[in-house]
């Protein structure tokens, strides 16, 4: 450590010591003269004279800022451009004396020709690409009216949105939602997406935001993220306007809702309000109207509450923004379906039905404040705040065979109408259908409360030493979190094949405080070593805390004895008969150092930036557990490279490859030669043995884009595989149908994946065609046991699928055609009667007819079609016709919606898993057939005439 320690001094030195080019920077802001808002993605060039040969050339900000790439002294013309605006030129002599030049705050006229042959030539393009950003025009994709973001992202070339909201741009999952470059409720994407209306946006940008650290300092961290930002259109930040939802339905649905926007200059403030009991799902007239799902809404049913506050104001020096939440979660989930276990000579099946209600209320708060107090000196503080609450219960029947249900003999039964312990005791073995293949049935029962409170606070102080790249930063972090859960579980089992094992009833209670605690410091240096070439140093210590009790109470043996109930309040000499076997008490203690360099290369047409970092960590452990009273201590030393390149061949053209390595550690308590066997069917051991763990990820990114044929290029590839990957032992006993995991070390797995997009516009963009081809290869290993038998097994799945779509659009109708075919190739090394070859198929329409009179008629339809399954109720069609009929009125303040779900009754939601170990098959209740009745009235209090026609569409 000494030695790496005075290497970094000496190399500092010498690069201090390094000759600095006398360079110029070049420095601005870009607004618009009419609305005063940022021009976000305005080009900038610096052409030097007399012959205007390029030399710079950069897009400004979110925020609307440049910062030119570094130049020579000499005369020169700045030259900015922006669609719809009037091209600005501004001419510039640089000085060496002066090694950094702000041209000040610019602003760009309307070109009002240029507008107005925008309108009357062509369709507003659907996507451009702007550098590193894909931008897609709102006015070019037609939705309901009050539809929400959700509905206008999903419409997106390249874009994924499953049922609960999570986001996928060209398979990068967005982490952010922004509006007009500002964190919109903490960046929260749910929030956005089921709340922000379509009417609002004029355009949504999408691009991978770099962390605060890279974003000041210019030296790329890795640590980005991909964001939607909207821009909002013009004159609706100059005043208050917002939409009111109420609905109510069959099926006892309701949904209410509501925001209010206060948009002014700098400052802009949101309040959301709603309640719903449709999963959340942002129907149209508060979110989108009638859509296919793909065979899933959703596991069970959900009520929600929800009211929030956001906001977000600036000046020339200071940042300021935040939000408050109160969320209320009621989910009723009920499940029905059978797992198959994969082993070495003959595999276990088992079935279980589950009922289930969580409830949960939380509270958070953020805040973040950002403060240039100089050109060289920029602060940022972030703290936060959160509460919460939440009861659970749940009762489950469960049973395990030696052969398949569902067998050809077993046709005319189903295994998950036998498995209440109370009705086999009624009817007797010699009715029980499945007696001779049964090997148990337990019956299980729980109930649980808990609270936590958590805080924490970010703290970053960065200063610039010169105007050359040359800087140190530091940053802070401290954490703070103390839950408490208190929880009554019951449990009913009974053994068909060892007649020497008695029926096991389990009653118990437990309670579970925890709390923990960290803070770390960090400082890094950038040094400038050559034109545009930076190296970065870093050094952080951390320390944490964190200590849970959790203390078990058998309450078979209190007065009451078996008799008691999960209802039944506690006997008064519980704490009389604590369970030692299931107690334990462990308290970590950790600190980590972290030290690291990397190398960036900034160049016109392609940015590289490389390090590796060295983390030497220090953990204790404080463990007891029935007769284990004992102190870990363990030292392991880690490091993570990473290497970034990205190539630009144009503006719109692009190249990326990045890897990354990162090692994991065990966790302490899994090093512990340690048995828990609370629940008697699924036992675990740990394993002193255990090695820590490396994962290795290289991905691959291109785009390309031809402006005037509005066609769009996008390429992905994936690739990542792990190193004594940490996984389980599974030893199954035969007589008992119970499992005893234990953590081991496996080499093999990995997995790869690639994707390819098109879409273009024909014929002056009223059709348009897409298609997306993804493939994907999956290698799972695993180890399969019995008794003391253990074989490694493979298994692998290629999953090809391929969509296309293809639509026409007019100004009063909008029809598109899809279609989808998934096939997915399944084999299993060990057990080749486990193999099979799935396949899913879809084919569908979207319909929207603008009527007179402001009346829209939408309406989709969709087959889905899966086959090849070896369950064959799998095999099966479903075909789900969706319709929704507005009318707008009051002059576009008010509509009224009827919608329609699933009108034919034929969705289920399934859920489908396969790993090396085995296959599961589950059907979950789901907010499905209805119909809903919306009202929505929108609010413009003052804005300008722009801002009210764009509310009234």
């Amino acid at each position: 450590m000494k030695n790496f320690i005075t290497s970094v001094c000496l190399l500092l030195m010498t690069v201090t010591a390094f000759p600095q080019t006398k360079n110029i920077t070049v420095t601005g802001r870009i607004l618009e003269a009419d609305t005063k808002e940022p021009a976000v993605q305005a080009n900038v060039q610096l052409l030097q004279l007399p012959d205007s040969t390029y030399k710079a050339g950069i897009a400004s900000t979110a925020r609307g800022y440049f910062t030119l790439p570094k130049v020579a002294a000499g005369k020169y013309v700045l030259k900015v451009s922006y669609v719809g605006f009037k091209t600005k030129m501004l001419p510039l002599t640089l000085s060496t004396s002066k090694t950094e030049r702000n041209v000040g705050t610019l602003e760009l006229e309307t070109d009002a020709v240029l507008l107005s042959e925008a309108v009357v030539t062509a369709e507003a393009p659907m996507v451009q690409v702007v550098e590193d950003t894909l931008v897609f025009n709102s006015s070019a994709y037609r939705t309901p009216d009050g539809a929400m973001l959700e509905e206008l992202v999903k419409k997106f070339p390249g874009a994924e949105v499953d049922d609960d909201g999570n986001i996928k741009i060209n398979g990068k999952e967005v982490k952010k939602i922004m509006v007009n470059g500002k964190e919109f409720f903490g960046g929260d994407v749910k929030t956005g997406m089921k709340n922000l209306p379509v009417e609002m946006v004029e355009k949504v940008k999408t691009y991978d935001k770099k962390s605060d650290l890279a974003r000041i300092t210019g030296i790329d961290d890795g640590e980005e993220e991909t964001v939607l930002d909207l821009t909002v259109k013009k004159g609706m930040n100059q005043g208050i306007f917002g939409n009111f939802d109420l609905a109510g339905g069959t099926e006892d649905r309701y949904l209410g809702r509501g925001m209010m926007n206060y948009f002014r200059e700098k400052t802009q403030v949101s309040v959301i309000g709603g309640a719903n009991n449709v999963n959340d799902r942002g129907m149209s007239g508060g979110g989108g109207g009638p859509r296919f799902r793909g065979g899933g809404g959703g596991n069970g049913t959900t009520a929600t509450k929800t009211l929030g506050v956001s906001f977000a104001t600036e000046t020339d020096k200071l940042e300021l923004g935040g939000s408050a939440r109160y969320n209320y979660r009621d989910n009723d989930a009920i499940s029905r379906g059978y797992s198959e276990s994969f082993l070495a000579n003959n595999n276990s099946y088992s079935n279980s039905n589950s009922i289930s209600n969580g409830r949960s209320e939380d509270f958070n708060a953020e805040f973040r404040m950002e403060w240039r107090p100089n050109e060289m000196t920029n602060i940022i503080f972030r703290p936060n705040f959160s509460y919460s609450k939440t009861n659970s219960f749940s009762n489950s029947e469960s049973g395990t065979f030696r052969a398949d249900p569902y067998g050809e003999i077993y046709k005319n039964y189903d295994p998950n109408n036998y498995l209440n312990l109370d009705s086999l005791e009624q009817w007797g073995d010699a009715d029980d259908p499945f007696y001779d293949i049964r090997i148990n049935a337990s019956n299980n029962a729980s109930f649980g409360e808990g609270s936590s409170l958590s805080a924490g606070a970010t703290l970053q102080l960065n200063r610039k030493l010169n105007d050359e790249g040359r800087n140190i930063t530091f940053q802070g972090r401290f954490s703070y979190s103390d839950s408490d859960n208190d929880s009554y579980s019951e449990s009913f089992t009974r053994y068909y094949r060892d007649q020497n094992m008695p029926e096991q009833s389990i009653l118990r209670y437990s309670t579970s405080p925890s709390k923990r605690y960290s803070y770390s410091g960090r400082l890094m240096y950038s040094e400038p070593i050559a034109y545009a070439t930076f190296l970065q140093f870093s050094y952080q210590l951390e320390y944490s805390y964190n200590k849970s009790d959790r203390s078990v109470y058998d309450l078979t043996q209190t007065a009451g004895g078996s008799n008691w109930r999960l209802y039944d309040p506690l006997p008064d000499d519980y704490l009389e008969h604590k369970d030692t076997e299931q107690s334990k008490f462990a308290e970590y203690k950790y600190l980590n150092h972290d030290a690291g360099i990397s190398l960036r290369l900034i160049r016109d047409k392609y940015q590289l930036n490389a390090g590796l970092t060295f983390r030497p960590q220090h953990t204790e452990l404080s463990y007891k557990k029935n007769k284990l009273d004992t102190i870990v201590k363990r030292d392991v030393f880690n490091f993570s490279p990473n290497v970034n390149l990205r190539i630009r061949f144009s503006k719109v053209s692009r190249l990326e490859l990045t890897y990354r390595g990162n090692s994991s550690q065990p966790g302490m308590e899994n090093l512990l030669p340690v048995t828990d066997n609370s629940n008697p069917l699924n036992i675990q051991v740990g394993n002193p043995d255990l090695k820590p763990s490396f994962n290795h990820n290289f991905n691959l990114f291109f785009n390309d884009y031809k402006m005037e044929m509005q066609r769009g290029i996008m390429a992905n590839a994936r690739f990542s595989f792990t190193q004594n990957q940490i996984t389980q032992i599974r030893t199954y006993n035969e007589e008992t149908g119970g499992w005893t995991n234990t953590s081991a070390n496996i080499n093999g797995n990995w997995n790869a994946s690639a994707g390819f997009g098109f879409n273009t516009a024909l014929r002056n963009q009223k059709f348009t065609v897409s298609t997306n081809t993804n493939a994907s290869y999956n290698n799972n290993v695993g180890y399969l046991t019995v008794d003391k038998s253990t074989e490694k097994n493979t298994t692998t799945n290629l999953n090809l699928n391929e969509s296309l779509r293809g639509a026409y659009r007019n100004d009063w109708l909008e029809l598109a055609l899809n279609g989808n075919i998934s096939y997915s190739w399944e084999k299993d090394k060990l057990r080749s009667e486990n193999n099979q070859e799935p396949y899913t198929f879809s084919y569908g329409a979207n319909l929207q007819l603008m009527a007179p009179w402001r009346m829209t008629f939408t309406t989709n339809i969709a087959n889905q079609c899966r086959r090849g399954y070896t369950d064959s109720n799998m095999n099966r069609d479903e075909l789900v016709w969706n319709a929704q009929l507005s009318q707008t009125f009051l002059k576009g303040k008010a509509t009224v919606t009827f919608e329609m779900y699933d009108i034919l009754k034929n969705q289920s939601n399934i859920s489908r898993t396969l790993s090396s170990s085995g296959r599961s098959v589950y059907q979950y209740n789901g907010v499905n057939s209805y119909c809903m009745l919306h009202f929505l009235y929108r609010l413009n209090i003052f804005g300008n005439k722009d801002a009210r026609r764009g509310m009234r569409g």
